[in-house]
């Protein structure tokens, strides 16, 4: 660990290329708040203006990794909610689908509510072996919200996403990953290390993987070929940084490229 830096309920520490931003309000397993999702919007300022920061790793301190929604800060009777997603949780989801960087989840505990919509905004989400999704939003009388209509269908389809929303029961990591919800189950004790290890191999990689974050986000908007022309646009993009004449460089070389994200 390099540096740690304090925002409102979370904190950042740096490593060799890869930021670590850490949910921190463990007294409540890091139920997310309006003061949370400000402190970690002024985070994703500072990891982004840092240009030698090149991977994103999301985790939670303590024995949890969000427990949804912060109910005690919840809007008063007669609020709207729905409101209340658009200032609170919106912002930050947005914040973290549009990052130049990949993201890596370390999914150290539980996920539940929009904590689970939160998790799942990883490109690459590893959960620890005692962790499990939630999505209690039925028992409070509520839908789903922070995106979670959204990201499960695609993620796992129709049946198993109106499963886990309408019944509201635990999904389990191993289970998530056989559903093909989640890239890997790590024992609770290294599933940091292995998101580290694979934050700093993202970190390493070229330029072209924020276009290939974009492409993957926006592809069930268009059809295959708007598609098409989308990829056409990003290819030439990419063709023309300092990280593709390194890799055409290293393939005829026949050695490792050496991408510096320009």
């Amino acid at each position: 660990m390099l540096l740690r830096t304090d925002f409102d309920r979370c904190y950042v520490t740096t490593w060799t290329g890869v930021a670590v931003l850490t949910l921190n309000h463990p007294e409540t397993v890091n139920a997310a708040s309006p003061a949370m999702m400000r402190g970690c919007l002024e985070a994703m300022d500072a990891i982004e203006a840092d240009a030698s920061l090149r991977a994103l790793v999301l985790t939670g301190e303590g024995r949890g990794f969000c427990s949804g929604a912060n109910l005690t800060e919840a809007p008063p009777d007669g609020a709207d909610a729905g409101e209340m997603l658009e200032r609170t949780y919106h912002p930050f989801l947005r914040r973290l689908r549009d990052s130049q960087i990949p993201v890596v989840t370390a999914m150290n505990g539980p996920a539940a509510g929009v904590g689970m919509s939160l998790a799942l905004m990883g490109d690459v989400v590893i959960a620890a072996r005692s962790a499990f999704f939630a999505l209690g939003f039925s028992r409070l009388g509520l839908v789903p919200d922070g995106g979670a209509t959204w990201l499960l269908p695609r993620l796992i389809g129709l049946a198993r996403a109106r499963e886990l929303a309408l019944l509201g029961d635990r999904l389990s990591a191993e289970k998530a990953q056989s559903w093909g919800l989640i890239h890997k189950v790590a024992d609770d004790e290294i599933v940091m290390d292995e998101a580290l290890v694979l934050a700093s191999r993202l970190s390493r990689g070229p330029k072209a993987l924020a276009l290939t974050r974009k492409l993957f986000w926006e592809s069930s908007h268009h059809s295959f070929e708007e598609q098409l022309k989308r990829e056409q646009a990003a290819q030439s993009a990419a063709g023309a940084t300092a990280d593709f004449r390194e890799g055409l460089a290293a393939f005829f070389e026949k050695r490792d490229p050496q991408f510096k994200g320009e």
